[in-house]
């Protein structure tokens, strides 16, 4: 199959979903897609073996095999799912709770790690699985962000307070960044038994986080000098694209972070001064482009979560470990905020309230499923990848379809949009 005909083949199941879910479940449209490529997925694991001479699996299989879901997400698609998402944020209220996101982003990663990696070392016994510490801050690292496309699909539909929104998008945006270079770092050590520095440790943050904010930051700047000086908004539109895939790719070539990168150059153009230097029917249109460029994205991505059921190998004894692993990542990503957020003031609103909806809405999703593939192929890959793909579900369909429930709880005013 070419690969225009694997992407309308990917369209025409997301459509024909998207129909299903709009007649009869009526749920959000990416979360609907996931619900119902997940349940095919199942039905197809459970017929297979009574079907003679046609292995449905191994076909599904060598499909998700040629898409390569990982390189897919991690080295393309998510260049312009997060820059879609950056053009969205208020920045003005995103840089008035800079040091709360930035502790969020930062700190909260970093203690989700070291919470849920250290707590599964003592899990996975249980489930007669013997995981090293190393390999379960890997996968504390690969769960630890929050995604960024789930999320800021999330806000759209609730009508949280501006300022939260704002941290919500800020930190989601942000911490996948901050965790791939812990995932890659800890990934480094678990396969090869190298020694690394707490110098070396905060040089490779350094080069990857602030490096990527610097180069995203300066192509920004030059693609608004660059839509500054035309005024045709196909052009504009063009210079956009430009600036997603460029920025992405250049920071990716010179060891830098992406993603920091591209929602940097993102942020820059969705500012209030910079959108003045597009044309009226540029702005307009560019914002149309990408939420409808979000959309489609968003809904590929979800239909394909849904369908990477068929290549983790679940066991029955890997269950122990799921089950205990959902609540658990619920519990550390609470703890996870309420310690990175101590010491940051979170200004005109309840503290608890505001900690309750952090934690409920940190929403996992394409970023963690991407690098748990990623994983080399070893005899811990299967437990690894059947507990991400268990979390991640449990919070898109979870989480997410309940968020709205637990936002008017403890926002009456909060209205759906």
């Amino acid at each position: 199959m070419t690969p225009l005909g694997l992407f309308g083949a990917l369209l025409t199941l997301s459509s024909v979903f998207g129909v299903i879910n709009n007649r009869t479940l009526r749920l959000p449209p990416s979360i609907g897609v996931l619900a119902i490529a997940l349940l095919v997925s199942l039905v197809i694991l459970a017929v297979n073996p009574f079907i003679p001479g046609i292995d449905l699996q191994a076909v599904l299989q060598e499909l998700l095999g040629k898409i390569n879901f990982s390189q897919a997400l991690l080295n393309g698609a998510l260049s312009f799912l997060l820059f879609a998402g950056a053009l969205q944020v208020n920045l003005g209220q995103l840089w008035a709770r800079k040091i709360t996101v930035l502790a969020l982003a930062l700190v909260g990663t970093v203690l989700a790690v070291a919470v849920f990696g250290g707590a599964m070392w003592f899990v996975f016994p249980l489930s007669g699985v013997s995981v090293p510490l190393i390999w379960c801050v890997v996968l504390g690292s690969i769960l630890a962000p929050t995604d960024p496309v789930s999320v800021v699909a999330m806000l759209r539909r609730i009508g949280l307070p501006e300022a939260i929104q704002a941290v919500f998008a800020g930190e989601s945006l942000f911490n996948d960044g901050i965790a791939v270079v812990i995932s890659s770092v800890a990934l480094e050590i678990a396969t090869h038994g190298s020694a690394i520095s707490g110098i070396g440790i905060i040089t490779t943050f350094l080069q990857q986080a602030l490096g990527g904010g610097a180069v995203g930051l300066g192509c920004g700047w030059l693609a608004v000098q660059l839509m500054r000086s035309v005024d045709d908004s196909h052009l504009e539109l063009i210079i956009s694209l430009a600036l997603a895939a460029g920025t992405f790719s250049l920071t990716n070539s010179f060891g830098m972070s992406g993603p920091i990168a591209v929602v940097v150059a993102g942020l820059s153009l969705g500012s209030r001064r910079s959108r003045k230097a597009l044309t009226h029917d540029g702005r307009r249109e560019l914002m149309i482009f990408w939420s409808l460029m979000d959309e489609v994205l968003n809904t590929l991505l979800f239909l394909l979560i849904g369908f990477e059921v068929v290549a983790i190998a679940f066991q029955q004894f890997h269950l122990i470990a799921v089950l205990i692993a959902i609540p658990l990542s619920v519990a550390a990503r609470g703890i996870s905020v309420f310690l990175a957020t101590m010491l940051a003031r979170l200004r005109g609103h309840s503290r608890g309230d505001v900690l309750a909806v952090l934690t409920w809405g940190g929403l996992r999703g394409g970023i963690s499923v991407s690098l748990a593939l990623s994983l080399p192929d070893n005899e811990i890959r299967p437990a690894l990848l059947a507990v991400c793909y268990s979390v991640v579900v449990y919070t898109i369909i979870v989480q997410g379809l309940t968020m709205e429930r637990v936002a008017r709880y403890f926002y009456p005013d909060a209205t759906a949009r």
